[in-house]
């Protein structure tokens, strides 16, 4: 039994339930309570010094936080990574892709439109958001264009790692009507046996 702490609006902690579902693995999500401090308690802080979700506990002594870390840890030896080493690199290339080229501006466009309200002090960083997350979206979109998946033509938490993001990308002001293929993939995604909604 693996237990997940996180947050169920993140995205990054997104990626972990559904890992996790789409594998049957057994697991108990257990919510954590940001606004009132609970990552910054000394039992949160001893599973993940970084005071940040998600983190997985393997057993009572092992704690691994970082949301692709854990994907990384969760597909090994089974259908959601390649077998090959090629396509097991181009998979870590897809995951770092997210987190540093979509992630950042996606999710935090997200984040100043749903959580912070969309201020006027944020209007100029939203503007440097959007431009960034275009950009990435640009790059799925010429890459599915040409692949059914992000890897080898078949599913895995590369998939799973960019679908978090991009399949609430309009809660940030994204627009997708340009972007027929990641649209035909998101559908792909969402039907994947054992999915979960955010």
């Amino acid at each position: 039994m693996y237990h997940a702490y996180g947050v169920s609006p993140s995205g990054n902690c997104y990626k972990v339930k559904l890992a996790l579902s789409q594998l049957g693995l057994p697991f108990e999500w257990h919510e954590v309570d940001m606004m009132h401090g609970e990552h910054l308690q000394p039992a949160f802080l001893r599973m993940n010094p970084n005071a940040k979700v998600p983190v997985l506990a393997i057993d009572d002594d092992t704690f691994l936080p970082e949301s692709n870390a854990i994907l990384y840890y969760l597909a090994q030896g089974t259908e959601l990574m390649p077998a090959s080493r090629l396509e097991q690199a181009q998979v870590m290339q897809w995951l770092f892709f997210e987190q540093y080229s979509h992630e950042p501006h996606i999710a935090v466009a997200r984040f100043i439109h749903v959580f912070l309200g969309r201020p006027a002090s944020r209007e100029a960083e939203l503007a440097s958001k959007m431009k960034g997350g275009y950009k990435a979206l640009d790059v799925m979109e010429q890459h599915l264009g040409k692949q059914v998946y992000f890897v080898g033509n078949r599913y895995s938490i590369a998939d799973i790692a960019l679908y978090a993001y991009t399949h609430k990308a309009h809660e940030g002001g994204f627009c997708l009507d340009a972007y027929p293929a990641i649209r035909s993939w998101l559908a792909r995604v969402a039907a994947q046996p054992g999915h979960v909604a955010m």
